[in-house]
Parts: structure tokens; C-alpha cells; sequence
């Protein structure tokens, strides 16, 4: 009515989800962009520590358990000893790094490449990942690949095993992998580290009950990747020609 006043109140101003929020202003607001060695302060561990061996017994009692999963593993007998970068696909979900795990023996331990924005929603998290180990976080924000390369290094060097998804990216239809990128193959180029391949799948639609399935191939290398057509000369690091060849 005329000179009465409206009842309802104004909507109230919501703050943007996360995914609204750039990954760099997420950094920014945590005092930057702390990523690799430098957010975990050590050497990236290659034993399984008694917090990862609890935590890894837990989470195989609550998916093979609980949510009765079962993951159908092959070619366990081509993994080296250790000090080998795995690369995976397709990567289509939250579980492919427990496929990975799954896959690979307790030690020597797995460290990934993560997405900082998204595992880092809460700081008992953070904390936590940086006592269990396993993760050197990213921010995608253009800062720069020489900082994951000097993370590969070190796993590489202590005997561990460095995993990548190079798809870079969890979506994409089933039974097929999505293009790969360079990043990966930087690494493999600098480090000069075995290459084991590594396949999965089932992981795009995840119930109670699922079934999936991981492959582990014999290891490859650069030249081996390369192919007779190299000459194997390796570029300058940083150069156009090393981009390239990646």
C-alpha cells in the first residue's frame, strides 16, 4: 500500500564461491604464492612415516571398506626401485590419486603435484598435508615451472617417485585422454629420470560399489620417447629450442 514500507528486506550480499575467486587472488590473500620446496621446508621424504602408514590403512578401510570400491591393478613387476617421475591418465576425478597409490608400494612414497586452491579450502588441511607429505602445492597463476622442476629434482634424488596427471585437467569424456601438456615433459627433460606410464580408468562416475582399473607400463625414457629421429642433443633450460622439445 501507498506510504507503507516493504515488508521484505533486501537480499543480502553473498561472497562469490571459490571457484569465482582467481587462484592468484587466493595466494594473494595468504601473503602469496608459496609453492614446491618452498611451502614444504624439507626434503621430499622417500620412507613412509607412521602418520602416512596409519593414514594410508584409513583411507583403504573407508574405500575398499566402506564405499567398497575395487581397483584391478596390473604390471606392478615393471616399477623400478625408485626415483622415477609416473605419468597418468586419464585423469578424470578426486579419486585418481588413491588409484595411483593403490598401484604403488608403500614406499618408496608418492609425491604429487596439487592444486593449492583446491586442497587448501581450510588451514587444518594445509596443515595436515604438510606434516603427512605427498603433496608440493601449485598455484596456477603463471608463476613459473622451474619451481616444480626443482620439486621433481628432489623427490627424484631421495629415491621417491614424483606422479603426473599432464592432462592437467579432470574433465573429458571416459576412454579417452584429453591433450596432454609440456609441462611434464620439462621436467622429464631436466631430470632425466626413468618415465613409467601409467593408465586408468573408472574414475569419472564414482558409487557405491565401483570397479576401476590401473596399468603400469614398462618404463620409458626422453630418448626412448624420442625416438631414433633425435640427435640427442638436450637444449639450453629456458630456451625457445628446450620448449620445443618438450
Amino acid at each position: 500500500m501507498t506510504g507503507e514500507s516493504d515488508p521484505t528486506p533486501p537480499p543480502a550480499r553473498r561472497r562469490p564461491p571459490p571457484g569465482r575467486i582467481s587462484p592468484q587472488a587466493l595466494a594473494d590473500a595468504r601473503g602469496g604464492a608459496v609453492e614446491g620446496l618452498a611451502w614444504l621446508g624439507r626434503t621430499p621424504e622417500s620412507r613412509a612415516s607412521l602418520l602416512y602408514r596409519a593414514v594410508r590403512l584409513l583411507a583403504r578401510f573407508i574405500l575398499f571398506g566402506l564405499f567398497r570400491f575395487r581397483i584391478e591393478t596390473s604390471g606392478r613387476e615393471h616399477l623400478p626401485g625408485g626415483g622415477y617421475l609416473l605419468v597418468g591418465a586419464a585423469h578424470r576425478g578426486w579419486m585418481d590419486p588413491f588409484v595411483v597409490v593403490h598401484a604403488l608400494p608403500t614406499e618408496p612414497r608418492a609425491w604429487f603435484l596439487g592444486s593449492a586452491p583446491s586442497t587448501f579450502t581450510a588451514r587444518w588441511r594445509e596443515v595436515l598435508i604438510h606434516r603427512l607429505g605427498g603433496l608440493l602445492p601449485v598455484w596456477r597463476g603463471g608463476i613459473g615451472a622451474d619451481q616444480h622442476v626443482a620439486s621433481a629434482r628432489a623427490v627424484v634424488a631421495n629415491g621417491g617417485v614424483f606422479v603426473q596427471m599432464p592432462e592437467g585437467t579432470v574433465s573429458g569424456p571416459p576412454g579417452r585422454i584429453g591433450p596432454f601438456r609440456f609441462g611434464w615433459a620439462l621436467i622429464a627433460l631436466r631430470t632425466g629420470a626413468p618415465i613409467v606410464p601409467f593408465a586408468m580408468a573408472g574414475t569419472e562416475e564414482l558409487y557405491v560399489g565401483r570397479r576401476m582399473a590401473s596399468r603400469i607400463l614398462p618404463p620409458t625414457s626422453v630418448a626412448g620417447l624420442l625416438g631414433p629421429g633425435w640427435d640427442g642433443v638436450m637444449p639450453e633450460e629456458g630456451i625457445r629450442a628446450e620448449i620445443e622439445l618438450a
